[in-house]
């Protein structure tokens, strides 16, 4: 992996003059001026204020790059891209690969989504590491910093071990380290995925008090809706079950939104973890890039034929987060989950990261495989309520546990769409892709396509990075 030594020597300067564009663009959100000249490294973390600059500014580093921001070249968009979820209309070069599942290693869409996750982690770890040499900031505030920290690096992980498999597991900002570091085992990723949100969980905040009540930082609960999923994925049920547990049970902070349009709004009672958007006179990215104005071409992407006609009849779902154009005289179908795409208006959307209707599908299918039927389909009529839908309770209440495990499939499918590739994911972890993808004219499917390549660049740079299957 090739790092950049200035970048990592001044990235303490990065994130501080980061936050301090923040204060310029979004003041209630980082309302502290931290100084600009004759900023270094060992200024930053000198008392409370800067050092909470450092780690919000790496949000503001997330959702103005790439992977995380919602944007085109994001995880929300290429993961829906490879599944069945998105379709490319501008038949852009690069997103056209992962549409139709035929990538290449040299593609700079590959490489820009593994290089900004991992631009992430070093700015994390050398937050880590400012935190630990510390000693001005505050007990309190160094660890929910650290907490932040620790989180972050795990997110950043999980997609990454999702995405391409193996994949260097990095520690430190010690480039002569770096430079030459080996993929590490899938198992290991995960295994430090864990230890990092244990130690995450205890040192987090259990509200959000300290992002004054806005929920755009991680706190307690977004470390255990996290490791819930983590657990899901490992097929743990017993803790993906717990984990999630812990989230739904505090109804004082959280609970399932009645009304659909409200779920992505600011700092609505279902969301757990929140990017809040920080350029002037725009809300989320997500809106701008799905909804397609009416009476013109679409110019970004839209919805599958095969994910419109997965809503059942009556689905609240469908008509809620599900818009439509006609040009030409076909229509053509978008995400309408966000709603404000318009440039200066109120800021009223936040990007979601984590929100509770996820928590409930992880646990009834931790449940389900666990063959306690009842409890799971609890929760999955949870989430059948909200959408207006028949409660398998009433319809069917003596569903095995096969049966019940594709309903919940499916439940994820029509609540998560278009969210941080969680088809894509679900696809591939449940070894499904090659059954639901291989049947669709657009897609070049091979079994090897489960794994993005690893970007020859990086390979290039490190001869001690090995290349996924299927790939040259």
């Amino acid at each position: 992996m090739k790092i950049k030594v200035n970048y990592i020597k001044n990235i303490s300067l990065l994130l501080i003059l980061t936050a301090s564009w923040t204060i310029l663009s979004c003041e209630d959100f980082v309302d502290i001026n931290p100084p600009i000249t004759e900023v270094i490294s060992e200024t930053v973390y000198t008392n409370d204020e800067t050092a909470t600059s450092a780690v919000r500014g790496i949000y503001v580093q997330m959702i103005t790059g790439g992977f995380a921001s919602g944007g085109s070249n994001s995880i929300t968009i290429l993961g829906g891209l490879s599944s069945d979820d998105l379709l490319d209309v501008i038949r852009s070069n690069d997103r056209m690969e992962f549409n139709a599942n035929n990538l290449n290693s040299s593609n700079s869409t590959v490489f820009s989504l593994w290089s900004e996750a991992y631009n992430v982690i070093y700015n994390v770890n050398s937050l880590i590491a400012g935190l630990n040499n510390s000693n001005d900031v505050s007990e309190t505030v160094k660890n929910q910093l650290l907490g932040e920290a620790m989180f972050i690096r795990a997110f950043v992980n999980f997609y990454l071990v999702n995405l391409y498999g193996d994949v260097p597991l990095i520690t430190s900002t010690d480039f002569r380290v770096n430079t030459a570091v080996f993929r590490s085992p899938k198992f290991d990723v995960y295994q430090h995925i864990i230890e990092d949100l244990k130690k995450a969980q205890g040192l987090l905040s259990e509200d959000y008090s300290f992002s004054k009540d806005e929920r755009v930082q991680p706190n307690q609960f977004a470390a255990s809706a996290l490791l819930s999923r983590v657990y899901l994925y490992m097929e743990d049920w017993v803790n993906a079950e717990n984990q999630a547990t812990s989230v739904i049970d505090n109804s004082g902070l959280y609970k399932l939104e009645d009304d659909l349009d409200n779920v992505f709004l600011d700092n609505s009672t279902e969301a757990i973890w929140q990017l809040k958007p920080v350029f002037p006179g725009n809300n989320t990215n997500e809106a701008r890039i799905f909804i397609n104005p009416p009476d013109a071409a679409p110019t970004n992407h839209t919805l599958t034929n095969q994910l419109v006609s997965a809503f059942e009849e009556g689905d609240q779902r469908r008509s809620s987060w599900v818009d439509s154009i006609i040009f030409d005289g076909v229509t053509y179908y978008h995400p309408f989950k966000y709603k404000v795409f318009l440039p200066n208006q109120p800021l009223t959307e936040y990007s979601m990261l984590f929100r509770l209707g996820e928590l409930y599908l992880i646990r009834a299918e931790a449940r389900a495989n666990q063959n306690r039927l009842g409890d799971a389909i609890t929760d999955i009529d949870a989430i059948r309520k909200r959408a207006g839908l028949p409660l398998i309770q009433d319809t069917n209440p003596s569903i095995n546990q096969t049966d019940l495990l594709v309903a919940i499939e499916q439940e994820r499918r029509v609540e998560l769409f278009t969210e941080w590739g969680h088809r894509w994911l679900d696809l591939k972890r449940t070894n499904r892709t090659n059954a639901v993808l291989s049947p669709i004219s657009l897609k070049d499917w091979q079994p090897t396509d489960v794994l993005y390549p690893i970007p020859q660049s990086e390979r290039e740079a490190n001869i001690n990075l090995t290349q996924n299957d299927g790939y040259q």
